[in-house]
This record gives C-alpha cells, structure tokens and sequence, in this order.
C-alpha cells in the first residue's frame, strides 16, 4: 500500500530554553529515525516554547532562535522534520492588516512551521490565523502568512499548517487538500481547559472529512505560568475517524503508518471536487523530496489510542502537571502551604505532594485563638496521611500584639472584618518568611468561587507565588477531593474535612454561609456571569433569586482590584481570570 510512517513528537519545551528545547527536538528525532519514520512532526513553536510573548521583541532571541533552527535541520538526517519556530521576512499583508507595534529589527515576524532536512530548509509555512481572543495575544507579535506550501514525500503529498488554521472549514486545509494533499501535518500549542479535548477531535474530524483527507495534530504538552498543554496528539483519517490518541498530560511519541491509498480511493468515490481557483492556485509551493527507501518492516505500525479522560480525571491531571512545571521551570525545589484544617487547603496539599513528593511539601499550620480543635486533629491527620512535614506557629500572641498596637487608634469602634484580616495577613507574613529563608514556593489555596466574590484577604492568605485552585469552583474542590480520595489504598483527605461546613474561622462560630450564598447556588451564578458574560435578568431566568444574583454580580465587579494583585494560578476552566477576562478596576459601567 501507498503509505508514510509519521512521529509526532509531544514535546514539554520551556518557553526561552531555546539551547535545551533544541537538544530535546535532538533527542527526539533520533528516536523517529530509529522508529523508521518518514516524517516527524513537532508543536508549534517547539523552539521558543508557546508562548514567548515579548521575548519576541528582543532581537538577540530571535537571532538565537534562527541558529537553533539551522541546528535542528542538521540534525535531520535521512527524515523530514516539521518543527515551529519564528521567522522574519518582508511583511505580507497591508499595513491596515498588520500588528500596531514595530516589528523586531524593521521586519514582520512569522509564526512558522519549517520543513527540514539534510541540513537543509526544504520550505516554510507560516500561520494564517492568528488568534486574538482568550488567552492568546498573537496579532501583537506575528503577521499572518499568505503562501500554502506542499511537500511530495517520496511521491506522497502532504499539506502543513498551524493550530488556529485547522479551525476553518475554509482555512489552508480546504486549499491544500483541493491542491492534492493526501496528509495535513498541523502542528499546535493548543491549551487545556475542560472539555477542550472533545471539542477539538470534533473540527478535526469535520476537517479529515470533509476534505477527505488524514489530519495529524501535534500538541505541545506542560506547564507554562497559568497556561496547561495537555498533549493528546491525534490522527484523523479521512472519514473523520480517529485512529490515534497520545498520551494526556505526559511527554510522548506516536509513531504510525498512514494509509495514504486509502485517501485515493475515498476520494474516488466521493466524485471530483471543484478546481482551485487562480488565485488560491498562485499561492500553492510545491517541494519534491525523495527520502532513502526504508528497510521493510516487519508489520505496519498501528499507534495507540489512549482512551480520554473523564472531566475530573483531566481536571486534576492539568494542576498537577502545573504546579509540577511551574515548579521545575522556575527552578524551586520545594513547596510551602498554609494549613487551615479545610478543604482548599487540603486538596492544594494533595495536588503538590502529587506533583513534586510528598518530601517536597511542608505544611504550616498557623491556629489563632478561633481556630477549632477539629482543625488541629484534622491537619495532623493529613500530615500523616500525606507523609508531609508540618510547622506549627500559634498566632494568637501576635494576632494579640496588632490589637494592642491599634488599640488607641480604634478606640470605641467594634471588631470587624479588620481584625479578621489581621490574622490572615499575620499567616501569610510567617509563610512568606519561609519562603525568603528556604526558597519555598509559597502555594495559595483560595478557589475561584472565593477570587470571584473577593471573599479572600489581599496581602494575606492572598500572598504567595502561585495560585494552586484559582481556576477551581468550590464546588468542584469538593468533587476533585472525593475522586482524590478513591486512588490509592487510602483516602487521603480525611472524611471530616469533607463533610464540615467551610469556615475561615476567623471569629466565633464563623461560617463561609455567613456571607456568601451556598456554594451549590453561588457557583452556577459565577458560571454564568463570569465564563459566559450573562446578564442579570438571563441569571435570574435561570431560576435564581434576583436579590441573590444582583448581589453576587456586585461582588464580582467589586473584587477585580483584588483579582489583578493575585499570584497567578492554574487555568482549567473555559474562561478564567486573568489573560481570559480583562476588566478595568476603575470602572463605572455596571
């Protein structure tokens, strides 16, 4: 049969490390050739990492990036290597068309896809659709390419794009399939949120059938700041099956042998297509290499198809390889968490002793005179449970020095949310203490219920490096924590933490229902206001109290000061804060 053997390398590169991802892109190419691939295809931008952001504006890193380039295509002896990276060039578009900043060194920059091999730079293509929206910024960087690229592999003729490009049903694809192309490479720094993954397989599905052609898709995977790559790289053949599945949330190579006859006779079937039109036809670059005929194999190499996961299992995949990366990338060594006896608290424990061992966390618990003897048992059971060394600094003594010290000045006023706060910002002073004495990351523990409706103390248990369950509802905490709690021989978070009403235990008796509605209801109010922009009379359609609603809105609005001085935390949902939602803090508009 007519085929091609294909690896699709789903590399965790780190954004600027361009001497180290090169070695990694190295390393994997020698591992496609000994696989006897044909091609091997890699994420976009695998040099840079995605994504580089104002890196792109200093002309040294773009330089470097070009070298290392040169250094991957002399790696690529004897396959083609399809790999992203920046390029520079005379801009191809209207100056109305073009990024509103002066490109580096007075020429556009490219978001690229290179055909190497032998030494040599067979062709380039450069991305047509930039994306703008969400978490992406690349109109700021990058000018969109024009030309479409194909390359005859051993007289099999393939078609390369990139990430937002295989969205359009009227994008590259549909041309360079019209123009003869048989396989799709589309290489991608696609990130995670839930759901994510399904959405994805159905467009490339539609892609792989309406065009009838095979469609590999080559995601990056790891930990950069907020943003999570899940990997899961696929293929689609041209019925729009998928019949490859990569590994979530893990490094890996796919290696498989494409039916490419199969292409022909489906193509057969469905009738001739309309021709290309002059215009599009203008822009195809055909290339014509010939590879040394590989030694038969044995059999053909049929790849793997990892079973997705469900909704919570790639949930907790995502923070765990966050905090896993942000870690390593940013060279700490060892995590620090403040203890409560409550549930945040508890799964951000398990989501680190997860991510970097169990002898790499230490918990600090921190009883002021509210806090429950409950709490005590319940952190010395998760210490034991979790196999963590954990600090214990009462604060009452200090937490008693501030009310004496401001004794005076609030002289006839009653205690209030002020004295609250003191003790959280007493708590997050100690751990940050820790942190410039050891090194330790100092890992918040606020969910994303709570960063919604500013119910969290600025400067206090808001201080620390990076936010573990930002991007976590509070009731999600809670489904996360059970699931947690079914691996292994063990629960991990004991049943009381689980089952006691959430309390900041701040003043006598306290209760987070005190303050804010029940998470069951609080948490679809948030979804809708905040991931879906609803307004509060559609919010109130759905069944909810309008006093509740314009109450919870009001929150929302109020709390952005808080948000914008939030260590930044760990994206998994559809729309998080921070780079996904933008809001001015001075703001008269509600």
């Amino acid at each position: 049969m007519r085929s091609l053997r294909i690896a699709m390398a789903q590399m965790n590169p780190t954004v600027g490390d361009i001497v180290g991802n090169t070695r990694s892109i190295q390393a994997w190419i020698k591992d496609a050739r000994r696989a006897k691939a044909d091609l091997v295809a890699f994420p976009e931008l695998a040099i840079t990492g995605y994504p580089p952001e104002d890196l792109l504006f200093k002309p040294r890193f773009i330089a470097d990036t070009r070298r290392a380039l040169k250094a991957v295509a002399a790696a690529a002896r004897g396959v083609v290597v399809v790999v992203g990276s920046v390029g520079q060039g005379a801009a191809s578009v209207s100056a109305s068309d073009a990024p509103s900043f002066p490109s580096t060194d007075r020429q556009a920059l490219y978001n690229e896809a290179s055909l190497v091999s032998d030494g040599r730079i067979l062709a380039i293509y450069r991305k047509r659709h930039l994306p703008n929206y969400g978490v992406f910024d690349e109109s700021r960087y990058f000018h969109p390419g024009s030309r479409l690229p194909l390359l005859v592999l051993n007289g099999i003729t393939i078609g390369v794009n990139i990430c937002e490009d295989i969205w359009f049903s009227d994008g590259p694809t549909r041309a360079q399939a019209a123009a003869g192309a048989e396989i799709i490479v589309n290489i991608n720094a696609s990130p995670f949120h839930v759901g994510k993954g399904r959405l994805r397989e159905q467009v490339l599905a539609t892609r792989g059938r309406e065009n009838r052609v095979i469609v590999t898709y080559t995601n990056t995977v790891g930990g950069q700041d907020e943003l999570v790559f899940d990997g899961c790289s696929m293929i689609v053949d041209q019925a729009g099956e998928i019949v490859a599945r990569g590994k979530a949330f893990e490094q890996d190579l796919i290696v498989a042998d494409l039916d490419v006859a199969a292409v022909g006779r489906a193509r057969m079937a469905q009738g001739r297509k309309a021709p290309l039109s002059p215009r599009v036809a203008a822009l195809i670059d055909r290339v014509d290499v010939r590879l040394p005929a590989r030694k038969a194999s044995k059999s053909v190499v049929v790849p793997g198809l990892e079973p997705p996961l469900g909704r919570l299992d790639e949930a907790y995949r995502a923070l765990v390889l966050g905090v896993q990366d942000y870690v390593r990338k940013n060279g700490f060594k060892r995590v620090v968490i403040g203890l409560s006896g409550g549930v945040d608290s508890a799964i951000t424990a398990v989501i680190a002793v997860d991510a970097v061992g169990a002898e790499n966390v230490l918990g600090v618990f921190m009883p002021s005179p509210y806090t429950s003897r409950a709490s005590r048992e319940d952190v010395a059971d998760m210490a034991r449970r979790l196999h963590i060394q954990v600090d214990t600094i009462p604060i009452t003594t200090m937490f008693k020095a501030y009310v004496r010290a401001l004794s005076r000045s609030f002289k006839g006023r009653c205690p209030d949310t002020t004295e609250e706060n003191l003790q959280a910002r007493i708590r997050g002073n100690l751990l940050m203490a820790y942190s410039n004495k050891f090194g330790h990351l100092v890992l918040t523990t606020g969910n994303k219920s709570e960063m919604s409706v500013g119910y969290a103390t600025l400067y206090g248990d808001m201080a620390g490096g990076f936010a573990v369950i930002k991007d976590v509802p509070k009731t999600m905490v809670y489904e996360l924590s059970h699931m947690r709690n079914q691996v292994g021989p063990t629960p991990v978070i004991p049943k009381r933490v689980l089952e006691r009403a959430p309390t900041a235990e701040l003043r006598p008796d306290q209760k987070d229902e005190d303050s804010l509605p029940p998470y069951a209801i609080l948490d679809p109010i948030l979804k809708a206001y905040v991931e879906e922009d609803r307004a509060l009379e559609d919010i109130v359609a759905m069944g909810f109290d309008r006093e509740t609603v314009a109450r919870v809105l009001a929150l929302v609005d109020r709390s952005e000061y808080k948000r914008r001085q939030a260590p930044l935390g760990i994206k998994i949902m559809h729309r998080a804060f921070g780079k996904d939602r933008r809001m001015p803090i001075t703001n008269g508009y509600r």
